[in-house]
């Protein structure tokens, strides 16, 4: 070949070399951090997902947009506490979250930092001797970090949006909790009136069992047993009291709220029963596309997959650089100056570690991302088979406590009035059966509490992610003593 022609070619690659570092160099400053800490793209994935019938916000990191959160938070407090409300102040206000979400603030910035070009080192030597002076100046970066610019890129973005998805699951797993809280926080309150009604009535029979004993109509055992279901009215009524204290307390750490914010009002009642149940048909398929965790775990193996080709090339070739000298050495006696430019290429030699432990680690990471990915999905669809089941079974026995127990309760209760009017039942019987039939009404709500409590295991396990342990169904439709007389 000979000169112009080598010189045309060589002329011909520059270019082509300079727009591959040039492109690098554009992708690196492109880079930059989310301006909302991503909580866009969380909301994006948790939309539909909250169980809230309106969109609900993310705590913002802006002063004015946490201002405009907080008038709306004190505006909903004012009214009676819906479950709307409770999950759309939990997501602003809930310090653990916005603990999540500032983390994952932090988690982009270091995925900026990461695929940012590192800064150029510039060495600077002078060195003396009896005949010369020599000055060294070294310009030197890291090839590889370079080169690798693209790949490193995308790696981290696919880091990001697995981060992202494990918040949005956090998300909406925060609103399941507090929408838990919120039906049994209710919940209790309705069961601690019932056991103010119930008390009444053993206060009524105790009252009575007393003045008929003090005028020697009645023994002292009939008093006596009279005393004996007060005083168990009384203990039910306390543990009541407590269950609907307690209840308050986790809603309101759910909801973040302390001090003069917690003194809210909450909902008379809980939602009432559906007319219909949600079909079975589907719900695992539903799952497996639309469920937070399992599309984690997806991407959790695509990145591991992946990652696998370039594992042995960065474990051998892992710290490339490439560095511009320019020595400027001065004669003392003569003052003749002689400049020395090149370039150096500093490169490892696999000499012992060739990259197969690097290569056997990525193989085993891929192998375990596939079986977890495999776990997650059996786990899935298991958790939403038996929530369904809960759910199903919760409904027919909320139904069954509204449409047969209560009504005949309170056929029982009318009934025993009308013979009581008629001289035919005693008080006695008047009394204990306005106690079953108040009995039957707190079983009832505890019956519609458990329906809604599975209705949010089933909901969070089609679309968010794993709810845990499932409400026990069994301990739960168990009736609770209740105070009896004779």
């Amino acid at each position: 070949m000979s000169a112009p022609q080598f010189l045309s070619s060589t002329a011909r690659r520059r270019p082509a070399r300079l727009s591959v570092l040039a492109a690098a160099a554009v992708l690196a400053g492109c880079a930059s951090v989310s301006p909302d800490g991503l909580r866009g793209d969380v909301a994006a994935l948790t939309a539909g997902r909250t169980g809230s019938t309106q969109a609900a916000a993310l705590p913002a990191n802006d002063t004015a947009a946490r201002a405009k959160a907080e008038q709306s938070l004190q505006g909903w407090l004012a009214q009676p506490l819906t479950q709307d409300a409770a999950v759309r102040i939990a997501l602003l206000n809930n310090p653990g979250l916005q603990a999540r979400l500032a983390a994952l603030g932090v988690a982009d910035a270091e995925r900026v930092q990461a695929i940012t070009l590192p800064n150029p080192h510039l060495a600077l030597g002078r060195f003396t001797n009896s005949q010369e002076r020599e000055i060294e100046r070294t310009l030197a970066f890291s090839l590889l970090d370079l080169i690798t610019l693209p790949w490193r890129s995308q790696r981290q973005e696919e880091r990001m949006q697995i981060a992202t998805l494990q918040a949005a699951q956090e998300v909406v797993a925060l609103a399941a909790d507090t929408r838990r809280a919120w039906l049994r926080a209710v919940a209790a309150e309705q069961v601690s009136a019932t056991h103010d009604r119930m008390v009444q009535a053993a206060e009524a029979g105790a009252e009575l069992a007393r003045r008929m004993a003090r005028v020697g109509n009645w023994s002292r055992l009939q008093h006596a047993r009279e005393q004996a279901v007060l005083q168990e009215a009384i203990r039910l009524r306390s543990r009541a009291r407590l269950a609907a204290a307690t209840e308050r307390e986790q809603l309101n750490r759910r909801m973040g709220l302390w001090g003069l914010q917690a003194q809210y009002r909450l909902a008379d009642a809980l939602p009432p029963l559906p007319d219909g149940a949600l079909p079975a048909d589907g719900i695992e398929s539903i799952a497996l596309r639309e469920r937070l965790d399992v599309q984690a775990a997806r991407r959790q193996l695509d990145t591991q997959a992946a990652r696998q080709g370039w594992s042995r090339a960065g474990a051998v070739f892992g710290d490339v650089g490439l560095a511009y000298s320019r020595n400027t050495a001065t004669e003392r006696g003569s003052g003749h100056r002689e400049i020395t430019r090149g370039w150096e290429i500093d490169a490892p030699l696999p000499l012992f570690d060739w990259g197969g432990a690097a290569r056997t680690r990525a193989q085993a990471q891929v192998e375990q991302s596939a079986a977890q990915l495999q776990e997650t999905a059996v786990r899935a669809r298991g958790e939403v088979r038996a929530a369904w089941l809960t759910y199903r079974t919760a409904l027919d026995l909320a139904r069954q406590q509204r449409d047969e127990v209560v009504p005949l309760r309170q056929l029982i209760t009318q009934e025993t009035t009308l013979r009581y009017n008629g001289m035919l039942a005693s008080v006695w019987e008047l009394l204990a059966e306005a106690r079953a039939s108040t009995q039957s009404v707190a079983n009832a709500i505890e019956a519609q509490r458990d329906f809604w409590l599975a209705e949010t295991d089933l909901q969070l396990t089609l679309t968010g992610t794993s709810p845990g342990a499932l409400q026990d169904l069994a301990a739960s439709a168990a009736p609770s003593s209740s105070p009896q007389g004779h």
